[in-house]
């Protein structure tokens, strides 16, 4: 089975109803998956307990093991591969304003089992199906392929081979989100990278963290989060 392929992670930052909404349609899919709490407040970590207790999947406090501020995406992803390189398992990442369809993780594993592949990801979508950030430069692409742009981790596997060619312990312990870093990674190491825009999920932008959406918006409020009070480190 996929499920024995595949360990799925979800880093979980508050925003309750699409992060609910996000864990449910992984578990529709048919996959179980491990949700890290990266300092949601009491009340939303209660709710993850609470779902947990519901349903199959994993939570880990993230406060729990770490005093670093949120956000923990390094922390996340160290954990992730060690796990991973344990049960020699692919690494799949669905961030907590995505929602996943039945078949999405399998063809993103279907695309992993090539030789020298790095990065899967599918594309994204709004509510519509029109392909949206982060994705904009694929609206014109017909099928899937290699890509030399960036990958975000929207929704997106890590296959075990790069997992074992990239020790994540080197990310810059700095920076707050590494999926451009890690992406350009990949290639430089001699992987290939591949954006399937055949196979779609929706995404909701930055529901964790809304300000983000002033680089559009509002530029100039944006750079002075940005540069002034250290945030969005890429």
């Amino acid at each position: 089975m996929v499920n024995d392929l595949v360990h799925i992670v979800m880093p979980v930052k508050d925003s309750w109803a699409t992060a609910e909404a996000a864990i449910r349609a992984v578990l529709a899919s048919g996959y179980t998956l491990t949700v890290y709490d990266d300092y949601s407040t009491p009340e939303n970590a209660a709710r993850l307990d609470a779902l947990r207790d519901e349903t199959c999947i994993e939570v880990v406090h993230v406060a729990k093991h770490t005093e670093h501020p949120s956000p923990n995406y390094r922390w996340v992803l160290i954990e992730a591969q060690r796990r991973c390189l344990e049960k020699r398992q692919h690494l799949v990442i669905v961030e907590s304003d995505v929602l996943v369809k039945p078949g999405t993780i399998e063809r993103l594993a279907e695309s992993a089992t090539a030789n020298s592949i790095g990065l899967v990801a599918a594309v994204t979508t709004d509510e519509q199906g029109d392909i949206n950030f982060p994705y904009e430069y694929a609206k014109r692409w017909t099928q899937d392929g290699e890509c030399k742009k960036r990958l975000s981790f929207c929704c997106t596997l890590l296959t075990n081979d790069f997992l074992r060619a990239y020790d994540f312990q080197q990310l810059a312990p700095k920076k707050n989100w590494y999926d451009v870093y890690i992406s350009r990674k990949a290639r430089q190491l001699g992987f290939g990278n591949i954006l399937q825009v055949t196979n779609r999920v929706v995404h909701k932008p930055h529901s964790s963290r809304p300000w983000k959406h002033l680089k559009k918006t509002n530029p100039l409020l944006y750079y002075w989060n940005k540069l002034i009070h250290g945030r969005d480190k890429i």
